[in-house]
């Protein structure tokens, strides 16, 4: 961490850089641009605009909210004081993340919440209607029997289906 300057130290600093400045320079002179530090948090921000961009739920929400206004998109309990595997169980639902987004590509109306209970898993997720319910149905069974395969456990789809995006708010 960067240790602040007094005002005084700034002069002395910006006077020691103008004379040798002036003593290397021969033809053209150099200069030394100093702005102040911002030391603002802009990750995952969404800026405001005219009021015509659609927003979700989850993109509306700061991620300070967090726990506050907003809840968490992986529920279990590996996160707890003395329980390992949390990291684990994190890249297991970065791959179920992937594993949905890739099946069911460009169907998807929101973020999948992962939902761990005891040994079975729950992936609630938002569909739009894009696909036939024929076709619907396989990718579905799809999902659930390959999850299953993979992680040894029974894994249960929560599907709700959407005419449209879902939108919480315009910016």
């Amino acid at each position: 961490m960067a240790a602040s300057l007094s005002s005084r130290g700034v002069v002395r600093l910006l006077g020691a850089l103008a004379k040798s400045a002036s003593l290397c320079s021969s033809s053209g002179g150099r200069a030394l641009h100093v702005t102040a530090a911002c030391c603002k948090n802009r990750a995952a921000r969404v800026r405001v605009g005219k009021g015509d961009r659609p927003l979700t739920y989850e993109e509306a929400h700061h991620p300070h909210d967090i726990g506050h206004r907003k809840g968490w998109l992986s529920q279990n309990t590996s996160n707890l004081k003395g329980e390992g595997g949390a990291a684990d169980r994190t890249m297991e639902d970065v791959f179920i993340r992937r594993f949905m987004f890739g099946t069911f590509y460009g169907c998807l109306g929101n973020e999948l919440v992962i939902k761990r209970r005891g040994n079975m898993l729950i992936v609630c997720a938002l569909i739009l209607h894009k696909l036939p319910p024929a076709k619907m149905y396989f990718l579905i069974g799809y999902s659930e029997y390959l999850l299953s395969h993979f992680y040894k456990c029974p894994v249960k789809l929560d599907i709700q289906t959407l005419t449209s995006k879902a939108v919480y708010k315009y910016l």
